[in-house]
């Protein structure tokens, strides 16, 4: 069996999302698996020199892009065992950033018309092409309107995965056969709600769909999470499958991560408290062992439940607790926590940004990670916490409900509340800080979040027997 993974971004070539971390880590435990896959994305100006030293340019062709064709150039490299491909375009390609171009619909219809275009032209013919979010939604559209009945490409299998169903690719009539190259004959494929909706349109043509957690692709068929593709879900469930995310966990291991102040394991937790108080001094908060850290790592943004910490905060803050704060986004958030930082000086401390070295510190050197999200497709920062030994308090919806269990019956690994409500979300983090002052109770709970299996091979097992399972199926 072999895969083709096409998506428009992965480490350690381009990133700009969590859809990099997929796509540089999926592929990876899918091939050790003996199953044979290889990454397909386009060649960024972004794309690090260093990087493009190790690339060879292996042919070039031209791609039909509506009535026009354009050049690709179709690089080969190598990492980590993984053969990836990287399609050159200098037009589309050779400028700053991944997105929010003028004309990224244009931009990646020749992506997904190139990836399908160089099968012909490499040594390797998958038979599954598996595509992921709006960039790469044309890939089974085009498949089914211009090569299915190609020879050589008629038993190909697609997937089509949605990492988050509020980015859909959404643009007018006006560029349907200009751009995208498709006749107004067969637009019913593309449309939705008066639109050109090139989600919609890989739902529709895909084989299979699948989602980043199983609770993600439940709700999605309600219009509360569906950004207005309830109904064309509910339409095609039959092929709709939610596999959860993995992380890197050899590069989020507390006992060789070279970021963090001291080493540390599920069996000797001495680094755990080590790491803690380097925290603290970091950040000129007051040396305190008892104390319990509360940390957030997190875009600042409403669907991340800004919203009920902002309500419950200052209450928050008048237990005993230390609250520390990174990430950056709505301005309106960022000042929120500026003004809290200033009134609590000892309690609190907010750094802006994305800093991943700090990151990891605060992973490490936190107790409790909260995680309140309003709607979270996959997540990956409460496994990233609980691979450190920090507790996560979340809310019960996507993947966080899929990922961390309550530990109320005794074999949970996290504290967690149902109803995006700022009351609901203070009495779990106040039953954290009562199991917190159970020393014993509190270490057996480190010792099972530590020992939780969020490894990408969980994961890539599920895709392997989704496409095993497909190619079983009669065309």
């Amino acid at each position: 069996m072999k895969v083709l993974y096409a998506t428009s971004e992965a480490l350690p070539y381009a990133a700009s999302g969590g859809l990099a971390d997929v796509a540089g880590s999926l592929p990876y435990a899918v091939r050790i698996r003996l199953i044979a896959c290889r990454v397909v994305l386009p060649l960024y100006e972004d794309v690090p020199s260093e990087l493009r030293q190790g690339m060879k340019l292996i042919t070039s062709l031209s791609v039909p892009v509506s009535w026009r064709r354009q050049y690709c150039g179709v690089y080969e490299a190598n990492h980590n065992g993984v053969i990836y491909y990287l399609l050159d375009n200098q037009y589309y390609f050779k400028r700053p950033g991944l997105y929010g171009h003028y004309d990224d619909a244009e931009r990646f219809a020749f992506f997904s018309r190139a990836v399908l275009e160089m099968l012909d032209y490499i040594d390797f013919k998958p038979d599954i092409v598996h595509a992921n979010d709006w960039q790469c939604a044309l890939v089974p559209v085009y498949y089914n309107l211009f090569y299915k009945q190609r020879q050589g490409f008629e038993k190909i299998k697609t997937v089509y995965t949605i990492h988050n169903i509020q980015y859909q690719g959404k643009y007018g009539h006006e560029i349907l056969e200009d751009v995208f190259g498709i006749s107004q004959e067969a637009k019913s494929v593309v449309e939705l709600n008066g639109v050109i909706n090139l989600m919609k349109g890989g739902i529709d043509a895909a084989d299979k769909v699948t989602t980043v957690s199983p609770t993600y692709s439940k709700e999605i068929l309600d219009p509360w999470f569906a950004h207005g593709l309830d109904e064309v879900l509910r339409d095609r469930q039959w092929k709709l499958q939610g596999i959860l995310n993995g992380i890197d966990t050899d590069a989020n291991n507390p006992e060789t991560d070279t970021l963090i102040w001291s080493n540390y394991s599920a069996e000797d937790l001495s680094g755990k408290a080590v790491n803690k108080t380097k925290l603290q001094e970091r950040l000129g908060l007051p040396l305190n062992r008892e104390v319990p850290i509360v940390s957030m790592v997190t875009r600042l943004a409403s669907h991340k439940g800004l919203d009920l910490v902002e309500a419950a905060l200052e209450k928050l803050l008048s237990e005993d607790i230390q609250f520390v704060v990174l990430g950056s986004g709505d301005w309106i958030y960022e000042e929120f926590m500026r003004e809290m930082q200033i009134r609590f000086p000892q309690k609190m401390r907010f750094c802006s940004g994305f800093i991943p070295e700090l990151a990891h510190k605060i992973y490490a050197g936190s107790d409790i990670f909260l995680m309140p999200s309003k709607s979270e497709p996959c997540g990956l920062a409460q496994m990233i916490a609980c691979r450190y030994g920090t507790v996560p308090i979340v809310r019960e919806t996507g993947g966080l409900k899929d990922s961390i269990s309550d530990c109320g019956d005794g074999g949970g690994i996290g504290f967690t509340f149902k109803t995006y409500d700022e009351t609901d979300m203070s009495n779990a983090i106040h039953r954290a800080l009562k199991a917190y002052g159970d020393k014993q109770f509190w270490q057996e709970l480190i010792g099972r979040c530590m020992a939780a299996d969020f490894s990408w091979g969980r994961s890539a097992n599920q895709y392997i027997r989704l496409y095993r399972s497909m190619l079983k199926e009669k065309s």
